[in-house]
Formats: structure tokens, C-alpha cells, sequence
């Protein structure tokens, strides 16, 4: 720590207010307290909405303070040990490719800090102010198009799914606009503390509010329509999901595992797990469901016994009525994936709508062979129904669907399944389309076009999770629908322009 130095800007001439310079003492102390803040902004099960707007401030101040390498390279660590606590609290576990992946990911987020500590000091206060939200949301959405980990991390948006005013912003922008604003008062706060520029102060609050007021009265000029239909979410009771645990469990994951196994030895637990499925079904088609969701992976199934897996939920769906999503796993003995996960919609006729690979396995832990990303959409008495699998819905561009309710059927664990459901949720407000999120071992729960939470079911809370929602019909549709990525795509632009204007612009005396 003993090389890095204070340099403060150039003073500045008599139109500016006077800067303020701390001393050394006061530097260090900032790089701890964001990184602690941090730890409960990264989209984790203890996430606090107030850390994400806390510690941007913080590391700011410490990049802009510290001499610019020393300090990326502090920053960079302290990004790293906030991708770390979260594969920890999340209980995600190490391998070669989370590892690489946590830091790829620190890296990426720590860029934005040194474009701030590099430009900024080169422009003008305004232009100044606008590096390090630009580069925030820039980075954001990068990390959605170069890596496989989507919005599972890295990005803002789900630290504040409670804020529903704050959170309609999501719809004109997408996921970035929320990082954006945030990056946005912590440029704010540090030119304040810099110097009392309270015109930077007034401009950053006129912001806030205005996009507080527009999300507050987002219902009043789009109302949800009247029109309901009701979605029944059911899960297979834990007695007969654990034994059919425990059966699998015997013969491994290799391709002469379940795949390979003799019928007689896993094709009695299989069938209990599925007949308990299809007597929710009747049930909750009995109490007036008309959309019934099973999770990712209810049913799983020898590739040879698919068929009548398949028929017999056809079967079901026929003699209740209802329009019935069913996850399967497929164990095959063919590579290079052994298997196949699926999301089959059957209709009240007993016929398969759509037949929907994963298109997103998640890195390091799924072998499946990938889908084409085409999201199925298809007309129902009950609005535009469309459907993905788990964490598929964490790729924005793949969710930006026209239709009226998505169903996606998942599979979690307790550690994560409560905050991976929440980064769903933001979906349906960018998209302007209820969502319903049936998770196996995790957290379900079923959202409306604004984001307001209609249904929720625990699987640890309950023997048997089954989760009912009245879902609105027809959805809305968002200025992101229509414009996609163009406001991430702006900030990117800016960037660069930014960039490029600071490194042909000669720094003088009286800049910052």
C-alpha cells in the first residue's frame, strides 16, 4: 500500500468550487466499506437494496483518490471477493469454469471504474458525470453477450425488485437502465464531494424523481386489463421426489448410468413421481385451473419410456381440460449429452403444442445439448401463451417475446432459488407479460406486466408445493419490446465517444 499516493485534480479556476482534498488516511478506508456493501448487492439471498446504491459511491471515491493502476488492481480484487461470497451464500460450488468465469466477471465490472479515473478528469463536469453510468450499463449488458452467465450476476436490476416505481424503468431500457441510475448517483455524490456543485445535485434528483414518478403512474396509463385466467403451479410431494432421488443417486451421471439402467430398477420410482403429478393436475383442474405448470425435470424418463411418459400427461391434460406445460428429463444413452431437457404445452385436445429444448444449460453443471432459442409462442383462449426453461430466463434478449403470459418451468435449490426466481420477475416488466416461475426445490412464484407478485410457494415451507395465481390475459407492450438493446447500445456508443473526446482533448489547468 506504501506506493499509492493521493493526486488530486488540477485546482480549479474561480467559476468552480473550491475542491476538496482528503489526506491519505482517508483513502484506504473507503476500499473496505465498499467492498462490504457490496456483498449484499450481487443478486444473492442476502441482498440489500440500500448496498447497491452504497458502495458504487464508496469504490468511486477510492478509484478517483488512488493512482489509476494500483487502484484498478484494488478494485478488480474487491470485485472478485463479491463474485466469490456469492457463489459461496448461493451455494453454487467451485469448478474450472465458475472459477474462470468469477474472474472474467471482476474484471469486466471493475473496467468502468478506470474509465471513470481515466476520461473524467479530461471533460467537462456534464459530459464528466455521464463515464461511469455509461460504463456501468455498458458492462452490464456485455456480460449478457460475451459470457454464458447472463444476468445471474453482474447485473443491478435485481438488487432493487422490490422497488416496483423504481423497477418500471426496466421496461424502456431494460435491465441496464437500473444500473445506469445507480452509476449515475454515484458520479453525483463524488462530484459533490469533490466540490459543492449543487447543480449537479439538483440535475441527479430531477432524474431520480422523474423516473420514480413516470414508474408510479405506469398503471394509471397501463392498466392491467380486467381478464384473468387461472395457473396452477404443481410440484410432486417430497416423499416420492426424494426416493426417486435416492434410486437415481445408484447409477451415477455417466452414460452408463439411468440411462443404461435396468428398467425394472428406476422405472417404479419415475412412475410414482409422475402419477403424483397427474392426480395435482386433476385436482387443481377440478378446482377451476385452466394452466397447469410443471417444474423443470418433473418428469424423468428413460429415453426408451418417453413416449408413454408423454402419453400419459396427454391423457391428463384431455380428460381435465387445461392447457398443461410439463418438464422432462430424458436420460439417453446417446452422446455427447446423454439427455435431453424439455417443456412440452399440451392443450385441452391431448395435442403437443410445442416440444422446447433448453437453450441456455448451465455452464459447468448441465451437458445437454443446446436448443435453438426459438421461444415458442401460440394463441389460446387465453392470451399469447409462451414458455422457456429456468435459466433461459436469464438472457434478456431471449425473453423478449410477444406474448401475454410465459411459463417457465424450473429446477432449483434452497440456497439460490428465491433470488434466481426475483431475476425472472424482471422479465415480465420489460417484456409487458405475466410470468409464471414453477421451481422444483426452490422458490415459485407468479408475476404480473408491472412486477407485482400475484403467488408464491416454498418448497421447504411445504410437503407439497402447488402454487395457484389469477393471471391478467393480455399483457402490454414495452417501449423495450419495441426498441430492444438500443439504450445499452447508446451507452456503449457514449462510451467510446467519451473516450475518444478525452484522449484528443489536451488536459489544462481548471478542467477537474
Amino acid at each position: 500500500m506504501s506506493n499509492t499516493a493521493v493526486h488530486p485534480p488540477p485546482q480549479p479556476t474561480t467559476d468552480q468550487p473550491p475542491l476538496r482534498t482528503p489526506s491519505r488516511k482517508h483513502v484506504w478506508p473507503l476500499l473496505p466499506l465498499g467492498t462490504a456493501a457490496m456483498l449484499f448487492a450481487v443478486g444473492g439471498r442476502w441482498d440489500v437494496a440500500a448496498a447497491a446504491w452504497i458502495f458504487p459511491v464508496l469504490l468511486l471515491r477510492f478509484t478517483r483518490l488512488s493512482r489509476a493502476w494500483p487502484g484498478a488492481l484494488w478494485t478488480w480484487a474487491a470485485h472478485l471477493a463479491a463474485v466469490v461470497f456469492w457463489i459461496q451464500e448461493s451455494a453454487i460450488g467451485f469448478n474450472p469454469v465458475v472459477l474462470a468465469g468469477a474472474l472474467a466477471l471482476a474484471a469486466l465490472q471493475t473496467l468502468p471504474f478506470v474509465a471513470d479515473r481515466l476520461v473524467q478528469v479530461r471533460l467537462h463536469p456534464t459530459a464528466a458525470s455521464l463515464v461511469f453510468p455509461a460504463g456501468v450499463a455498458a458492462v452490464e449488458f456485455l456480460i449478457t453477450q460475451v459470457s454464458p452467465f447472463g444476468t445471474a450476476y453482474g447485473s443491478l436490476a435485481v438488487t432493487q425488485h422490490g422497488d416496483l416505481p423504481l423497477l418500471q424503468v426496466v421496461s424502456v431500457t431494460g435491465p441496464w437502465g437500473i444500473g445506469f441510475l445507480i452509476a449515475y448517483v454515484a458520479s453525483t455524490v463524488n462530484r459533490l464531494w469533490e466540490r459543492a456543485s449543487w447543480r449537479s445535485g439538483l440535475a441527479c434528483t430531477a432524474v431520480l424523481l422523474g423516473v420514480l414518478l413516470a414508474g408510479g403512474a405506469r398503471p394509471a396509463f397501463f392498466p392491467p386489463q380486467g381478464a384473468t385466467v387461472r395457473i396452477a403451479g404443481v410440484t410432486p410431494a417430497r416423499g416420492v421426489t426424494d426416493t426417486l432421488k435416492a434410486t437415481l443417486a445408484r447409477f451415477g451421471s455417466g452414460p452408463g448410468g439411468v440411462a443404461a439402467a435396468p428398467a425394472a430398477a428406476v422405472r417404479p420410482a419415475m412412475t410414482a413421481v409422475e402419477d403424483d403429478l397427474l392426480a395435482a393436475t386433476r385436482r387443481e383442474a377440478a378446482a377451476g385451473a385452466k394452466i397447469v405448470i410443471w417444474p423443470e425435470n418433473a418428469v424423468r424418463t428413460r429415453e426408451p419410456d418417453e413416449a408413454a411418459a408423454i402419453a400419459a400427461a396427454q391423457r391428463q391434460a384431455r380428460r381435465s381440460g387445461v392447457y398443461l406445460e410439463i418438464g422432462v428429463r430424458v436420460y439417453s444413452t446417446t452422446p455427447p449429452a446423454y439427455g435431453r431437457d424439455e417443456a412440452l404445452l399440451i392443450d385441452p385436445r391431448g395435442k403437443v403444442l410445442w416440444t422446447y429444448q433448453k437453450a441456455h444449460p448451465i455452464p459447468g453443471s448441465e451437458r445437454f445439448t443446446p436448443g435453438d432459442g426459438r421461444v415458442p409462442v401460440v394463441r389460446t383462449p387465453y392470451g399469447r401463451l409462451a414458455g422457456v426453461i429456468c435459466y433461459d430466463a436469464d438472457f434478456p434478449a431471449l425473453m423478449r417475446t410477444r406474448a401475454d403470459i410465459m411459463l417457465v418451468p424450473s429446477h432449483d435449490w434452497k440456497e439460490y432459488g428465491a433470488a434466481h426466481t426475483d431475476k425472472a420477475g424482471l422479465r415480465a416488466v420489460e417484456n409487458g407479460y405475466a410470468l409464471i416461475r414453477q421451481d422444483a426445490e426452490g422458490f415459485s412464484a407468479a408475476y404480473d406486466a408491472e412486477g407485482h407478485v400475484l403467488a408464491t410457494s416454498d418448497y421447504f415451507t411445504t410437503d407439497r408445493q402447488t402454487m395457484v395465481a389469477y393471471v391478467p390475459m393480455h399483457g402490454v407492450t414495452t417501449v423495450y419490446d419495441r426498441i430492444g438493446d438500443t439504450f445499452a447500445w447508446l451507452c456503449l456508443a457514449a462510451l467510446a465517444a467519451l473516450t475518444v473526446t478525452a484522449v484528443v482533448r489536451p488536459r489544462r489547468p481548471g478542467d477537474r
